[in-house]
């Protein structure tokens, strides 16, 4: 929950980017993706810090601060007078709540590592993508009895409850043997460890990738789907399915990477996504492509990057137990900064049609598949932890 508080920023603003464009007098219509697109850039650029503060001070101390941040900033959001203010403030948000991304991170690899990382970083990817099913309509449900200020008021109400149950029933984690000094060399050295690690950067950047291109297509997806598209009251509705399909991939992805481990099921998932993508983007050009030939396929395409993110996650920070916290937060600087900029620029071209879209999916899977082959040295679909062999760590 505390890392589906991000996709309650970012989801239930969707219905209200029109209005809140009218009302801050925003000409250009791709400018509103900017409510999202800033908040984004923000999570990547705050999120080198937090890691290394959590393995100094511990991940409850950092984690409560960050959720402080975001219920604070939201609330401030609620009262921005102009556009240029609130996108300054949405950036701000992402900065100072980034540490949502990161720790929670940290605190699996605390107690867990290999194929059982991967089944509970697929088990929290189902929790957190309930969020985007219903947060449209809950964003679409408050613009129908009050203004579009309100939805900033729901996060705030948000993250104050979950910030209490973090409060009260969340232990420390971290072990204090692997206590690490605010040593800016250090830090640095342990964050550059995680960087060039052959067998990790090319899962961080990979999904960098894959959820680069999800992210313009959730900036542009009320243009193209309501609007370019005509599904109207029904975008709401066709989100939330599409992120079903996703909570679906990481329920399904939870009961079969122990069986045949998290690189056999993603690499299959990631050459699964390059085909369907092809055909995605061979769809784009025809002109006989509705709203129920685009959806299905892009459905299918998320469903797959479910399979991709949980397992390329827990693959890229196996190798840094004793500084979980300064690794997940590079890696996490590099994937969401990474992400957001790819996702802007999708987002921004946009141009009535799906096919920037569509090749940008093709794009991001050719791209991770060339990177996968490089941190496996060309090697595909092995299984380097058998069944059995990994523990939780105490």
């Amino acid at each position: 929950m505390i890392q589906a508080l991000h996709a309650l920023a970012i989801d239930t603003m969707l219905p209200a980017l029109g209005n809140i464009s009218r009302d801050l007098v925003v000409s250009d219509p791709n400018r509103r993706q900017l409510v999202v697109g800033l908040f984004l850039f923000g999570l990547g650029a705050g999120a080198l810090f937090p890691g290394a503060l959590a393995d100094r001070f511990g991940r409850r101390k950092v984690l409560l601060t960050c959720i402080g941040g975001y219920v604070a900033l939201s609330l401030i959001s609620a009262f921005a007078w102009s556009f240029t203010v609130l996108a300054a403030i949405r950036f701000v948000q992402g900065l100072l709540s980034a540490g949502m991304s990161v720790v929670p991170n940290a605190i699996i690899r605390d107690r867990f590592e290999g194929d059982r990382m991967a089944r509970l970083q697929s088990t929290i990817g189902m929790i957190f993508l309930v969020v985007p099913m219903i947060a449209p309509s809950l964003g679409q449900l408050i613009l129908l009895f009050a203004g579009w200020r309100w939805i900033f008021g729901l996060m705030a109400l948000q993250g104050l409850v979950i910030g209490l149950w973090t409060w009260r029933r969340l232990p420390e984690t971290m072990h204090p043997e692997y206590r690490q000094a605010i040593n800016l060399r250090a830090i640095a050295t342990n964050m550059g460890v995680a960087l060039t690690n052959r067998p990790s950067i090319g899962y961080v950047l990979g999904v960098a990738c894959t959820m680069g291109v999800g992210w313009g297509y959730i900036q542009s997806s009320q243009q193209l789907v309501a609007e370019h598209f005509g599904a109207g009251a029904l975008f709401p509705l066709l989100f939330g399915g599409m992120a079903l399909s996703m909570a679906s991939a990481n329920l399904i992805n939870s009961r079969i990477v122990e069986r045949f481990g998290a690189r056999r099921v993603s690499h299959t998932a990631l050459v699964v996504y390059i085909v369907l993508s092809s055909a995605q983007a061979w769809l784009s050009h025809s002109p006989h492509e509705t709203l129920w030939t685009f959806v299905p396929l892009l459905t299918m395409n998320l469903m797959l990057s479910g399979f991709i993110g949980a397992n390329f996650g827990s693959i890229a920070l196996q190798p840094f137990a004793r500084i979980a916290g300064a690794a997940s937060s590079v890696q996490t600087f590099v994937r969401l900064v990474l992400a957001s900029l790819i996702g802007a620029f999708v987002g921004q071209a946009y141009d009535q049609s799906a096919r920037p879209l569509s090749h940008a999916f093709l794009l991001a899977g050719i791209v991770t598949l060339a990177l996968i082959l490089f941190s496996e040295r060309g090697r595909l679909f092995r299984r380097l932890n058998p069944p059995g062999s990994v523990r939780p760590i105490a």
